[in-house]
């Protein structure tokens, strides 16, 4: 054999080593809610294709995908990373399914659960091979009204307006947060998981909308304008009872000292007017989140939080105030939200 055709084979190798995973033992999970295709901050768009590429993420579940004007977000999410030497796989998103995935890896699999027209908010399910390993991921964006998680600080969770009294409640805030049918969103997809064949990895992430009963409890129920509520939101209850597990609560179990905050981040590049529904609150909470249940070994490695250090809160910037860690944005942050960064090892 020349030494020519040798290169080649063994360019040609290295090139199927890479795409399959071959020989991976580490997968990087990128959850983000993009805010309307980062369309609210200026320059947001290439902002979304920059943070992919800083963190290096392996997989990105994205929340607030609109397909404006008849576009295609996926096709040109991929064409921005592209540009900036960065290849990934993904499927066309339909245009009422606002939730979408890429993926370093082929996509073997995928479609929809729900659309937005379910009531129910997007689900998408994808199906990945890297190396050895299968992955299931479900990329989702619950129902955002019904967000009864305002209802203790005092505003109302359909029309935001404020409210008389907060309700505190626990019974009264269970049965407002349902009428959202996150939870059967949640069960849908429970059920799905369990139809499938156990051998698979699974992955559940994005913006439930939705606290977790990790961060609802009695070290917190004074704090953040809780007002003495502990509630059980069903989603992370659900899918505790179903094996799954929370990675940054895995990783950080103390909600005090680490609440992990999502929603609302701060954003320089955005008026605070944009970033505060709820003026005269304290509504930080966590509602974006990679969930994962496997029976092959699958460890969280890191969780990590990606964006910027601070927050809002009544209204106005507040500057780090937990023992949380961050990624922070290599440039402009996209979005309102904060992103989760989570690296499996397998």
């Amino acid at each position: 054999m020349n030494i020519g055709k040798f290169i080649m084979l063994l360019l040609l190798f290295s090139i199927e080593q890479v795409v399959s995973g071959k020989g991976k033992t580490e997968l990087k999970v990128l959850q983000i809610n993009i805010w309307q295709e980062g369309t609210v901050v200026p320059n947001g768009f290439p902002a979304i294709a920059d943070e992919i590429i800083d963190k290096n993420a392996d997989v990105v579940l994205f929340s607030e995908v609109r397909n404006y004007k008849g576009t295609d977000f996926i096709k040109r999410i991929l064409a921005e990373l592209k540009s900036k030497g960065a290849s990934y796989f993904g499927k066309s998103s339909d245009e009422k399914l606002d939730v979408g995935l890429i993926s370093k890896f082929p996509l073997s699999d995928q479609h929809a659960l729900y659309g937005e027209d379910s009531g129910m908010g997007g689900v998408l399910k994808s199906k990945i091979k890297v190396g050895n390993r299968d992955f299931v991921f479900y990329s989702l964006h619950l129902d955002y009204t019904n967000y009864a998680c305002y209802l203790p600080r005092g505003y109302d969770g359909v029309t935001w307006k404020k409210m008389e009294r907060p309700i505190t409640e626990v019974s009264a805030i269970v049965e407002a947060n349902r009428k959202s049918k996150r939870e059967e969103a949640i069960r849908d997809i429970i059920r799905d998981v369990d139809e499938e064949k156990q051998s698979q990895s699974f992955i559940i992430a994005g913006d439930f909308n939705e606290p977790s009963h990790l961060d609802w409890t009695v070290a917190t129920k004074d704090l953040y304008d809780h007002r003495g509520a502990i509630v059980p939101w069903d989603c992370s209850v659900l899918l505790e009872k179903a094996g799954f597990k929370d990675s940054f609560r895995l990783k950080y179990p103390n909600p005090v000292s680490h609440p992990g905050f999502t929603y609302p981040a701060f954003n320089k590049d955005v008026s605070i007017d944009k970033l505060a529904w709820v003026p005269t609150a304290d509504d930080r909470d966590r509602i974006d989140y990679v969930y994962y249940r496997s029976e092959q070994s699958l460890k969280v490695m890191k969780a990590e939080i990606v964006g910027p250090a601070e927050t809002v809160r009544y209204a106005k910037k507040q500057g780090r105030d937990s023992q949380d860690q961050f990624l922070l944005p290599k440039g402009v942050w996209p979005t309102d939200h904060k992103a989760l960064l989570v690296t499996f090892s397998f």
